[in-house]
């Protein structure tokens, strides 16, 4: 009914929508798709009213095929939230939380940064090249929509550190990205784990302090080019 809020898995047509069970259902008439990428629009369209939202899993990801509604509650919802954007209160509020969000960020960062250089460990010869190599892997790793493990909420900042310096070594020190992976299960994580025992080889020597041929280093190389 469209008095209902439903979620859907897929879209069947244009105006047909199959929910999880594999019924299918017709859009109702006189309602329109809101697509996806407002998400404060959004928000307001399901606080106002019955909404049909879709989505498409591939793998573990769901991606959004945007919000069915009537179409006067979208025109609403999109006038509501222009008001709210253009109200200065709104305004002053939206910067105050960015100067938290920016603080936040620095902290985080500079812990970050830490952990790695406890997880590096390297001998005090090498005090330089850890913080280089420290502030490039903290660089590539935590901005906010990297995807990369620092962004995780499940692995302790410690994990988050060593796992974040294996992929930086496995994509800067290895052939990881030039390397054709065949189609079989296992076998792109088969290959990592070889490239992670040859990056913690490599991070090795620098935390015994041995001497060695620096030049041929695969981490030299990539911190110097």
């Amino acid at each position: 009914m469209p008095t209902e809020t439903r979620s859907f898995l897929i879209t069947e047509s244009d105006n047909r929508l199959k929910d999880k069970t594999g019924k299918v259902f017709t859009v109702p008439t006189g309602w329109e798709n809101l697509p996806a990428g407002d998400a404060s629009v959004t928000r307001k369209l399901k606080s106002l009213g019955p909404t049909w939202t879709v989505q498409e899993k591939k793998g573990r990801k769901a991606f959004s095929h945007g919000v069915w509604a009537a179409k006067e509650q979208i025109e609403q919802a999109i006038t509501l939230v222009k008001a709210q954007r253009a109200d200065p209160k709104h305004q002053k509020k939206l910067a105050q939380v960015k100067v938290r969000r920016e603080a936040k960020e620095t902290v985080f960062g500079e812990d970050f940064q830490q952990a790695i250089i406890q997880f590096l460990n390297f001998d005090q010869k090498h005090h330089l090249l850890v913080e280089q190599l420290s502030k490039l892997v903290k660089e590539h790793a935590v901005p906010v929509g990297s995807g990369t493990v620092a962004r995780s909420s499940s692995v302790t900042l410690e994990d988050k550190a060593a796992l974040a310096v294996m992929a930086w070594m496995r994509h800067k020190t290895s052939a990881y990205d030039s390397t054709p992976v065949p189609r079989v299960k296992g076998a792109r994580r088969e290959l990592r784990r070889q490239i992670a025992r040859q990056s913690e080889r490599i991070l090795a020597k620098y935390r015994s302090g041995e001497d060695f041929d620096f030049k041929a280093c695969p981490l030299c190389k990539a911190l110097h080019g």
